[in-house]
């Protein structure tokens, strides 16, 4: 597993930089994707939730072998590149090229140190991130990532207002938050709309995630993007994945 501007590279380079994390990149959007209002009587499925939802399958992931292995399984839309996120990798950022970033007490690689450090960086509330899915590939700048968390006793409620308020900083606040219960593949959801501001760069951004839970935890699909405009045209990639949500 390789990360190069993925999410691991991101986050340590926010911990050492002050850059910010998990927000994607920033570059020109692309325009939206129309939707068609009707399809023909002789349109494969695929093609008519192509149609539907402005996004078509690109394959799924989730199962074994497939480019991020999951407690779920669910399609990805056309062109979107899905990769596991390199915990090795952000350990590796941590130390440094020489140990610096993380001394034992006899001034050698703490591992295990490296090791909690990563994963705080990629930790979101009771979750932590372990697989991305790019949207630059299909001509968008953002990504749908998946953070997933050990098993328990709380629900996908819980879970995702504990994701969302996870976020609120002295720079970040969270606004006008909507949730609902959703049901899909014998799963049943609750997703949230909500708006995310950072005090920083000065802007609003419209975000959504999604949580299920699962005998192996809680999984958590959250979807955020550059700006309003590129949030909108990634959404049919979303309710695709929402939509196809199952067990691996």
């Amino acid at each position: 597993m390789q990360v190069g501007v993925g999410t691991a590279g991101r986050l340590v380079a926010s911990a050492a930089l002050g850059a910010m994390v998990l927000t994607g990149c920033s570059d020109t959007a692309a325009p939206d994707a129309e939707v068609s209002s009707t399809v023909s009587a002789g349109a494969s499925r695929d093609a008519a939730d192509a149609d539907a939802v402005g996004a078509g399958r690109g394959g799924s992931i989730g199962t074994a072998g497939s480019a991020c292995e999951l407690p779920v399984a669910f399609d990805v839309a056309a062109r979107w590149e899905a990769e596991a996120i390199d915990t090795a990798g952000a350990e590796a950022a941590v130390t440094g090229p020489e140990g610096d970033g993380a001394k034992g007490e006899d001034g050698g690689v703490d591992k295990e140190l490296a090791a909690e450090i990563a994963a705080s960086l990629l930790r979101q509330g009771p979750v932590v991130a372990v697989c991305e899915v790019d949207a630059k590939p299909a001509g968008h700048i953002g990504f749908l990532r998946v953070f997933t968390g050990e098993p328990g006793d709380e629900d996908a409620r819980t879970v995702l207002e504990a994701f969302v308020t996870a976020e609120v900083s002295d720079e970040v606040s969270i606004g006008e938050r909507e949730y609902r219960t959703f049901r899909s593949g014998g799963l049943t959801g609750v997703e949230v709309s909500y708006l995310r501001t950072s005090e920083i760069l000065e802007e609003t951004k419209q975000q959504h995630a999604l949580a299920v839970t699962t005998a192996e935890g809680p999984v958590v699909l959250h979807l955020g993007g550059l700006d309003d405009e590129e949030h909108k045209a990634m959404l049919p990639a979303f309710e695709l994945a929402k939509r196809t949500l199952r067990t691996s």
